[in-house]
């Protein structure tokens, strides 16, 4: 399936294209099939024009018709290469293939900072040069800084509103986030969600939190979780511990 993904994207935009790229868990090692998505990025040389959205949504559909399994559990950006280089929260709009198959023109907020570590250091390469000639390195602080945004900018609003939390699947997604959270905030690197549970269960951290962890870890799809308290309550935990 990756390979008709990047024989579309060069179908459809040809010369525009720089790089294709796999990041996410798949990147990481730690995919799953149950509940893992594949997560994409492609390089253009310029930004593109709103012309050339239609074709690409276009293809995608047309991917997810031909019954590739992934095409259904995939997501994705369109940064141009300059834009790549390094976050820059000013022009941080770039068109993006959504997980539930719609394709339009997203924010990209501070979790891209972390995407782009990712992607530079353990990126797989589908197209084009290696992602570290394309992206500059992502310091330690830079890290730091981006996971205590991500607490602010996403997570705090829970506290007035946890509706989120009414899904088992988004449950379980809140608490290896959050430990993912941790492990960069203290650590200043990035990890995939199930190496950063094991790194809290095996920190201080784990004592307090090793049951509801354990179940985020097992949960699959259709599973019950039932541990929005305590979701929420290691949610407040992991805001305390990085200072928020």
């Amino acid at each position: 399936m990756l390979a008709q993904l990047v024989l579309g994207i060069l179908r459809v935009l040809d010369q525009d294209v720089v790089g294709v790229y796999v990041h996410g868990s798949l990147a990481l090692g730690d995919f799953n099939r149950e509940t893992s998505d594949v997560d994409f990025l492609v390089a253009t040389r310029t930004e593109l024009s709103a012309e050339k959205l239609p074709a690409l949504e276009q293809m995608h559909a047309e991917l997810r018709d031909q019954g590739f399994k992934w095409a259904c559990n995939m997501e994705g950006s369109y940064i141009s290469q300059k834009l790549l280089k390094r976050y820059d929260p000013e022009r941080c709009w770039h068109p993006a293939l959504r997980c539930d198959g719609s394709f339009g023109v997203d924010g990209h907020g501070s979790d891209w900072i972390i995407q782009r570590a990712i992607l530079r250091e353990y990126g797989l390469t589908l197209h084009g040069p290696a992602p570290d000639i394309l992206i500059d390195p992502v310091a330690p602080a830079e890290l730091k800084k981006a996971a205590q945004a991500i607490l602010t900018e996403w997570w705090s609003p829970l506290f007035k509103d946890a509706s989120r939390l009414n899904s088992s699947e988004y449950q379980a997604y809140a608490i290896l986030t959050m430990c993912r959270c941790l492990y960069t905030i203290e650590e200043g690197l990035v990890a995939s969600k199930p190496a950063a549970a094991q790194w809290v269960l095996d920190t201080s951290h784990g004592s307090k939190w090793e049951l509801l962890i354990r179940q985020a870890l097992a949960w699959r799809n259709g599973d019950g979780l039932n541990a929005i308290d305590q979701t929420l309550a290691f949610v407040r935990y992991t805001l305390e511990r990085a200072g928020k």
